[in-house]
């Protein structure tokens, strides 16, 4: 597809898939049949022009597909149908949710992927991929698996929807703070997905980004006193900001050390710093409110010898306790190299080595290298960007670490 249209798949693919559950109640049905309206699309846009209602056009087709399918099934699946139809009713109003989340529809389908029989990895990769539209190589490349275990996961993800005998149905009381927990996760990798994308010449997807933010401010209009939703918002907005200044004019990347900070969105800064401060009294603390500190604290800081590491470093061992994961081991590693000299980061780092969720990546190497060239240890260093260049499909990483590793050169 061109960038128009994919721009087009973007924006409509959740409304378009929500009018379709309406029908069906069948997710595997409804996407199959919106894979195929938009392969229509591939070949019928270029050549006659995108319609005037692109989503409105998606609809038609992907009803009409939808509707072949059913037509041409045998009587086993036909009263499947009729069931999947009663269930869809299910998706209709519902009193004890917050009017935004009712009348919205991709805060409607991020709740309904949500689903509690699955578990919370297959919640987030179903929903990447009806919500946001994201490929499933780049959903594995969000969990640090291979494209085809997540192709198996997303599979199995829809058959055990399917074999639940309860299409997607809307949460109720009883499961909605653990759908939630879900569709924040969601909107997170979504925005991480683009703030450094996973292959290509580009550093940054600022459609990915954006659609983020779109949702996650959608999610605290809703929610408006829900911390954890408050804190996403605000980590999403203070990360974004440096987005100007994570890149030069050849679209190479520029560390955080040597970012042009004039070029910061400061106040999108003040007003994320502003929202976790407010978050941050309401109660108990969650991983969301303590990334959006951590950010804060750099989004405030006028250069990185003033930033205040000790804290940074603090809050990621808060961090780890709340959310223990091995990315957050990785940059509490760097915090420490930080705040209390890179010798002591390398013994932290030393854990992390062997990690199999790291080691497939490349940014415990990369970090590793870091550390090895502020402690003096060069060789090790270039040999440590080198490595971790070449597990890199992203071309502007790619670029910077061959850079760092050129300039160690004896």
């Amino acid at each position: 597809m061109t960038g128009g249209s994919e721009d087009v798949w973007r924006e409509h693919s959740a409304e378009v898939l929500a009018a379709l559950l309406r029908r069906s109640g069948d997710f595997g049905d409804c996407e199959d049949a919106l894979q195929e309206a938009l392969l229509a699309a591939a070949e019928q846009w270029p050549r006659d022009g995108m319609p005037h209602d692109p989503k409105a056009w998606l609809i038609r087709v992907a009803s009409r597909r939808l509707l072949d399918a059913h037509r041409s099934t045998t009587a086993r699946e036909r009263r499947e149908w009729a069931e999947s139809a009663s269930a869809a009713r299910l998706l209709g109003s519902r009193p004890d949710l917050p009017d935004a989340v009712e009348h919205d529809d991709t805060l409607r389908m991020c709740m309904l992927c949500a689903h509690p029989d699955l578990s919370d990895a297959s919640r987030v990769a179903l929903t990447l991929r009806g919500v946001a539209g994201l490929t499933t190589a780049q959903i594995a490349s969000c969990f640090l698996v291979p494209e085809a275990t997540m192709a198996q996961r997303i599979s199995r993800a829809k058959a055990t929807i399917r074999a639940s005998g309860a299409p997607f149905a809307p949460p109720t009381q009883a499961d909605a703070v653990t759908r939630l927990h879900a569709v924040r996760h969601v909107v997170y990798l979504v925005f991480t997905a683009g703030h450094t994308t996973a292959a290509g010449d580009r550093l940054v997807d600022l459609d990915l980004q954006l659609e983020a933010i779109r949702l996650a401010e959608r999610l605290h209009r809703a929610l408006p006193h829900d911390p954890e939703t408050t804190g996403l918002l605000a980590l999403l907005l203070i990360d974004h900001a440096r987005t100007a200044a994570r890149t030069d004019a050849a679209g190479d990347l520029v560390p955080l050390d040597e970012q042009d900070r004039a070029l910061w969105d400061h106040a999108a800064i003040a007003r994320g710093v502003a929202l976790v401060e407010a978050a941050l009294v309401k109660g108990a603390v969650g991983p969301f409110q303590l990334q959006a500190a951590i950010a804060a604290v750099h989004g405030e800081s006028t250069t990185v010898a003033e930033t205040d590491w000790s804290q940074i470093t603090e809050l990621y061992r808060l961090l780890l306790r709340v959310a223990p994961s091995a990315v957050v081991r990785l940059n509490l590693a760097a915090a420490i190299g930080m705040s209390q000299g890179a010798d002591a980061g390398l013994d932290e780092l030393e854990g992390l080595r062997s990690d199999p969720s790291l080691t497939r990546g490349h940014r415990v190497h990369a970090v590793r290298a870091h550390l090895l060239e502020r402690a003096g240890r060069s060789e090790e260093a270039r040999e440590a960007y080198l490595r971790a260049a070449g597990r890199t499909q992203s071309i502007p990483e790619q670029r910077y670490l061959n850079r760092r590793a050129a300039a160690l050169e004896r």
